[in-house]
């Protein structure tokens, strides 16, 4: 099993950013799919969340408007579209697949806002 991010980078604030996450090794389209952030400030926080088929979408207060998760089943990815990105996004973002007790991670992708 393997959730490989990419896409993240140094990025101006007001700018954006569109991260990736390719699943394999595992029935990607039965799987929920969320993405997280750590940053040396904050405990690990839940960024956004797509259902196995990406019908129903869910956001953390501090990304709602801004960011938009996104999955192509085909394809075995997941999305992070962000932007009107603040200094404050500032973090590792990490992909994550659960379904029941099963539970997979990636490896994280470094996403910095700062002019």
């Amino acid at each position: 099993v393997t959730l490989v991010e990419s896409g993240g980078g140094l990025v101006q604030p007001g700018g954006s950013l569109r991260l990736s996450c390719v699943a394999s090794g595992f029935s990607f389209s039965t799987y929920e799919m969320r993405w997280y952030r750590d940053s040396p400030e904050k405990e690990r926080e839940w960024a956004a969340s797509a259902s196995s088929d990406g019908g129903t979408t869910n956001y953390a207060d501090s990304v709602k408007g801004r960011f938009t998760i996104s999955r192509d089943n085909a394809k075995n990815t997941v999305y992070l579209e962000m932007n009107s990105l603040k200094p404050d996004d500032t973090a590792v973002y990490y992909c994550n697949a659960l379904r029941g007790s099963s539970k997979y991670w990636g490896q994280g992708t470094q996403v910095t806002v700062s002019s």
